[in-house]
């Protein structure tokens, strides 16, 4: 069974008296397909807001399964919080002059088969 990352974009409109004042996006790597051990990195690249202002989780939903929580980059800081069933397999990094977060898995198994998601940690 390969792993799917499929690609997504979170798109939230800021809207004060019917005008939009910002895009906030996080954008997401192009979809992969891997095979049980083998590596991968996905991004997500936010434009919009200042990276560093709020807190950027890592979700994924199994085929079938409720959304599962992996973990969350206290941005700016490099600081990452896990799921504890998730802390041993998955990483999660940044690039703060890119406005990039990433989670990397170093060994895929055929149980991370799932889409992933970014998403921002509402203020």
């Amino acid at each position: 069974m390969g792993f799917i990352i499929a690609q997504y974009c979170i798109l939230i409109l800021i809207l004060t008296q019917d005008t939009v004042h910002a895009q906030i996006r996080l954008d997401q790597s192009s979809a992969e397909v891997k095979k049980p051990g083998e590596a991968v990195k996905i991004s997500c690249k936010i434009s919009g807001y200042s990276m560093t202002s709020n807190y950027l989780h890592w979700i994924r939903q199994k085929p079938g399964q409720a959304l599962e929580w992996i973990g969350r980059m206290d941005t700016g800081s490099n600081s990452a919080t896990y799921a504890d069933s998730m802390k041993d397999h998955f990483i999660l990094t940044e690039d703060v002059s890119t406005s990039t977060q990433f989670l990397e898995a170093k060994s895929l198994r055929a149980e991370d088969t799932a889409v992933y998601y970014c998403a921002r940690e509402a203020q």
